[in-house]
């Protein structure tokens, strides 16, 4: 990208510039970007600053002593609820002014850079301006009385007096009573003036008024906590004590409540309730098969259900009778809590290194010496990982079986549960017993970290013994754990950001600035990593610039909308489909392994494969399970996409693709990058192969035997045909056809001899006339889309073609695969179709009755209007010399429908004989031989190759007689699309020996692959149906080469790397600022351009639509753990 393009374009930056102000102040639009009277101006401040007026006259009434601090509150909640009145009823009484003149309502978001005409300071145009009004009368009563309730309790809660009492400093009090008060004012004005665009808004309307509510809900929650944090939490700890002592008087029943409430919560619970329900009624619900790809409707067995009722029932046991019957020691380092400890400290660091050498790096930094080093197959691969994969059973074994129960023993022995339980017990203690089985990996190391401080610290004076609770102590660790980690991760991506800025040459100027200031201020910026960690919200790099914001909080999920509805569905998009499945179940093998790494919610992971990105988000986990979405990122890359995609290849072979002789313990020399690589998994999915076929399709010797076998391909596909069609008839009643004679129309072959004109030949070629040269037109024709694309293959039967230049005029290929522009079809026709010769019509007039000689023939019969004569008898008798009787013989003795005939030898050798029959097969091949090349003997040439191969035949009088026949069509079609295979098979692999080996061939193209066009609606289905092959021709325009497609379904090794989930969250929280405050959707704007570092145009594919475009989002997939 070139360093002049500016961030933002002049148009966008005026917008931002309007935008920003307003936001920050809570709706005064303090720039409007046009000229207007200074009162517009003037009347925004006095409205911003009357909440501070109003509640500056209750705090000088208490400064002075009149009134008390609840009745100052008072009375400037009641000031400010009869203000908020008279702004709101001021604006309905402007608006019912203002609409009778009223040109049209609108809704648009831009409205409000529209320019305004202001006649006076309280003019209707004026008042609705400054103070837009409610939708709704209730939120007009509503937000009136928020706005006094609101302003009463931040009056009560900044009087000087009581900040001086808690601050014990004038300055403090001076800041909080400003900085408070202008809090207050942005918040009053957005609730009952007007409002800003909240960064946090998903949705682009707001029906029910709720962005108004958010600033002063934050004020009041923040003011009234404050207030009342005493009262609150004494109220909670006598409700709660009460409850508990009241319902649950056994120390024994409350363990036993814990354990198997926290055990069924961290259950995979809508799966089991649906399998339940399906093993009941016996059938399952429509909307869910269709929602999942086949194979991905996984259901609960028995077994499992026994598995969890077993655990269950041991979970409880061990629970009540540790409880009961152990002792409880006050040595904490003979107890036996404390003997459990230490073996969960030595099951912590078991678990770490099994979990360690399962991944190609670990900590991401050193090469994993015992994974495997070089791995380019499958095959190869489970050989070498034979080890780690049985370690990895090992691993499950010691997560789901011998961890939770070490760790119950852990809670049960802890003697907090011996005496009355309080709140801080019942809290802590529950979310202990779920978190066991919850997240058991992060549950196991907070115990051994409580465990270790509580052996390391004997001294029971120390706060952390004498007031907290085993329970409040887990809860604090993992709170302080969750913290850290993203922490960690947000440090590392503020970091990648300042390295990127700095490594980009092209953005090196004009960043060199920022990246020197967030040096010298580093420790804000330290600060604001911090916050953002202790919120829980993302690190907003402005424009993923080295400038770095606090993100509103937001769904792990980050975008809303169910999972998996949205997606910028393509053609590419059958191929993510098909391959979810078998990734599923390679992702499951991975996960329980701990391939992957430590699951969490919200973690990121990036497979590779080809020209294939896969982007693998966690929903969330549980004890055996975790939800998964799956989406697929185009496959049409652009420079851009290109250029991180080729970073992501050198990551991976980095990682996967060392030598033998590589150093044993290497470093990861991608460190600093977003991405690292975790492993391989072995997916059936389909290889793409492209291939240029210059010097085989263009070969005079290749293209000469081109004709020669379209013939016998076709002779093989009709008798195949036939075969099969009368396999599917109804059987035929032998007794009542064997005396009966088949009267079938069969156009005489052995006339009288007439001689050929000239005028028959030129009449009948189309290639006379050049219309078909061999400008070819692309890779294929250009066919309409919409309706029609369902129906490519699909034959118009009965209509003829009109002349060319005329209305109606429409492409050849409308009879096929769709219709072509005439442009393409006819760019290099300069006449008219040649006028057919009625005078010749004669010779064809006379049709014969003929009956077959043997009695079995009917089971090969051809339907009768594909037997009609539609070329004069010279021609065909002409043609028939073309005809392979030696391998229509052949054929006839390989069929299958003779198999069950008594003496079939003898049934083959009479249908051989029978002359009727091959003449009728005879007339139909040659007449579609005609239909595809033509009577001359001219060699075709490689554009006549790929426009019949698209579906665009040549105009000849045939055409017409073949374009009614929709199944003879569609089998030409294949006979000719099989001949171009076999062209190609033979002149890469060598000659055809013999007919077996032929008929090999043609069986082999038949059951296991699919050769047409991409464009097909049968390619997608031969794909979804996993066809092992899959064969396109094709053209490139720009090389001027003719091309070949081919697909390959194998099991194939993709690779897979875990993602900085911050740096994710980072960068989707930017493109949402962007677009709803920048309005910077430009499709080349900087945030979205290709870095190395950051896979920052990746980053943004993968969002979901509209701001994302991923081209497949599977539905919430299910993977079980154990």
């Amino acid at each position: 990208m070139s360093p002049d393009v500016p961030l933002l374009n002049d148009y966008k930056q005026d917008f931002f510039l309007k935008r920003f102000p307003q936001t920050v102040l809570g709706g005064p639009r303090l720039n409007l970007g046009y000229c207007a009277p200074p009162y517009i101006y003037v009347n925004q401040i006095i409205l911003f600053l009357m909440p501070w007026v109003l509640g500056g006259i209750g705090t000088l009434l208490y400064q002075l002593g009149i009134l008390e601090d609840y009745y100052t509150a008072a009375l400037s909640g009641g000031l400010m609820l009869f203000t908020a009145f008279v702004i709101q009823f001021t604006s309905l009484y402007a608006r019912s002014r203002w609409v009778t003149v009223e040109r049209m309502l609108t809704t648009d978001i831009l409205a409000e850079e529209d320019e305004h005409e202001f006649t006076s300071c309280a003019g209707a145009e004026t008042i609705k301006f400054l103070i837009p009004g409610k939708k709704h009368t209730a939120n007009t009563v509503f937000h009136s009385v928020l706005a006094g309730l609101v302003c009463g309790l931040g009056t009560w809660y900044l009087l000087p007096n009581r900040i001086t009492l808690l601050y014990s400093s004038a300055g403090g009090t001076v800041l909080l009573f400003f900085f408070g008060w202008m809090t207050l004012c942005i918040g009053e004005y957005s609730l009952i003036v007007n409002t800003a665009t909240e960064t946090a808004t998903f949705q682009t309307q707001d029906t029910y008024e709720i962005t108004p509510l958010m600033r002063p809900l934050y004020i009041f929650f923040f003011v009234s906590i404050d207030l009342a944090h005493r009262l609150l939490i004494m109220f909670i700890i006598s409700t709660g004590t009460a409850v508990t002592s009241y319902f649950i008087p056994s120390t024994v029943g409350v363990v036993l409540f814990m354990t198997g409430l926290g055990f069924l919560l961290s259950l995979n619970l809508s799966e089991i309730v649906f399998g339940f329900k399906h093993s009941v009624t016996g059938h399952r619900v429509g909307t869910e098969s269709k929602a999942l790809p086949n194979g991905l409707e996984k259901q609960f067995t028995w077994k499992e259900y026994l598995f969890y009722s077993i655990v269950l029932v041991l979970a409880l046991l061990e629970t009540g009778l540790l409880h009961h019957f152990a002792g409880f020691s006050q040595n904490s380092k003979n107890s036996p809590q404390a003997i459990v400890g230490y073996i969960l400290m030595i099951l912590f660091i078991i678990l770490w290194i099994l979990k360690e050498i399962q991944s190609v790096y670990i900590f991401g930094i050193f090469r994993n010496p015992i994974y495997p080093k070089h791995v380019r197959t499958v095959t190869l691969f489970l050989e070498k990982q034979t080890t780690l994969m049985k370690i990895g059973v090992v691993r499950r074994i010691l997560i789901n079986l011998v961890s939770p129960f070490a760790m119950i023993a852990f809670l049960s022995l802890d003697s907090s549960l011996q005496g009355l339980h309080s709140v801080s017990v019942s809290i802590g203690f529950t979310r202990a017993f779920r978190m066991v089985w919850q997240n058991t990996e992060n549950a196991l190391l907070e115990t051994v970290i409580v465990s270790s401080v509580h052996l390391l610290i004997s001294n029971t004076d120390i706060w952390w013994n004498r007031n907290l609770d085993t329970g409040i102590r887990l809860l604090l660790v993992g709170i302080m754990r969750d913290r850290l980690i993203q922490f960690i991760s947000k440090l590392q991506f503020a970091v990648t950001i300042l390295l990127a800025s700095w490594t980009e040459k092209k953005r090196r100027k004009s960043t060199t600035t920022l990246c020197v200031l967030n040096i010298v201020f580093s420790p804000f910026v330290f600060t604001f990593i911090v916050f953002s960690a202790l919120l829980s919200s993302p690190l907003l790099p402005l424009f993923t610039l080295p400038l770095f914001l606090v993100g509103f909080p937001r769904p792990i999920q980050s975008w809303p909308g169910v999972v998996g509805t949205t997606a910028c569905v393509c053609a590419d998009t059958v191929y993510y489909y098909q391959m979810v499945p078998s990734l599923n179940t390679a992702l499951q093998s991975a996960m329980a392994a701990g391939s992957l790494g430590l699951l969490l919610p919200g973690s990121h992971y990036l497979g590779r494969f080809q020209d294939r990105l896969i982007w693998i988000m966690i929903l969330e986990c549980g004890y055996t399970y975790c939800c998964i979405n799956i989406k697929g990122l185009e496959l049409q890359e652009t420079s851009c996409h290109t250029a991180e995609a080729r970073r992501v290849d050198e990551v991976f072979e980095g990682a996967f693709e060392q030598e033998e002789y590589a150093r044993v313990c290497s470093i990861n020399e991608h460190f600093g990058n977003v991405l690292t690589p975790c492993t391989v998994l072995p997916v059936k999915l389909y290889s793409d192969a492209r291939n240029v076929l210059s010097g085989i399709i263009d070969s005079h010797d290749n293209l000469k035997e081109f004709k020669g076998d379209l013939v016998k391909v076709l002779v093989w596909i009709l008798l195949q045909y036939c075969s099969r069609r009368s396999n599917m008839q109804e059987n035929v009643h032998k007794t009542e056809n064997k005396g009966k004679a088949s009267l079938i129309i069969l156009p005489p072959l052995n006339t009288s001899p007439q001689t050929e004109s000239p005028e028959d030949t030129d009449s009948l070629n189309s290639e006379n006339l050049d219309d078909w040269s061999d400008d070819v037109f692309g890779e294929e024709p250009t066919i309409k889309k919409g309706k029609e694309e369902k129906d490519q293959l699909k034959v118009l039967p009965g209509i003829n073609l009109p002349i060319p230049g005329s209305v109606e005029s429409q492409g050849v290929g409308k009879h096929s695969t769709g219709t072509v522009t005439e442009n393409s079809l006819y760019q290099a026709v300069a006449l008219g179709y040649p006028a057919t010769d009625k005078g010749k019509q004669e010779a064809m007039a006379y049709i014969p009755l003929m009956e077959f000689s043997c009695s079995h023939s009917h089971l090969l019969s051809l339907p009768e209007e594909w037997i009609s004569n539609c070329l004069p008898n010279s021609k065909v008798k002409e043609m028939s010399s073309l005809f392979p009787e030696d391998w229509y013989h052949f054929v006839l003795r390989q069929l299958e429908c003779f198999h069950s005939e008594e003496n079939a030898s003898n049934v083959v050798e009479e249908i051989a004989k029978d002359k009727v029959l091959k003449d009728f097969y005879v007339h139909a091949v040659m007449t579609c031989y005609f239909s595809l090349f033509g009577v001359d003997n001219m060699i075709p040439s490689p554009g006549h190759i790929l426009r019949v191969y698209s579906g665009v035949f040549p105009w000849s009088l045939a055409l017409d007689w073949l374009t009614e026949k929709p199944e003879l069509f569609q089998l030409a079609l294949k006979a000719f699309r099989y001949t171009l295979k076999l062209m190609i098979d033979k002149a890469s692999l060598g000659p055809i020996e013999d007919f077996k080996e032929l008929t090999n061939c043609l069986e082999e193209y038949e059951s296991d692959w699919y050769i047409g066009l991409v464009s097909d609606e049968k390619w997608k289905e031969a794909i979804l149906q996993e066809k092992p092959y899959l064969f396109s021709l094709g053209y490139d325009p720009n090389m001027g080469v003719y091309t070949g497609r081919v697909l390959t379904l194998q099991e194939l090794l993709i690779q897979v790397g875990k993602l900085n989930a911050e740096a994710v969250r980072g960068q989707w929280a930017n493109l949402s600022w962007e677009l709803l405050y920048a309005t910077n959707d430009d499709e080349e704007r900087y945030s979205i351009q290709a870095h190395p570092l950051l896979l920052r145009n990746l980053t943004v594919q993968a969002a979901d639509p509209p701001l994302g475009y991923p081209i497949y989002s599977s539905k919430p997939l299910h993977i079980h753990l154990f």
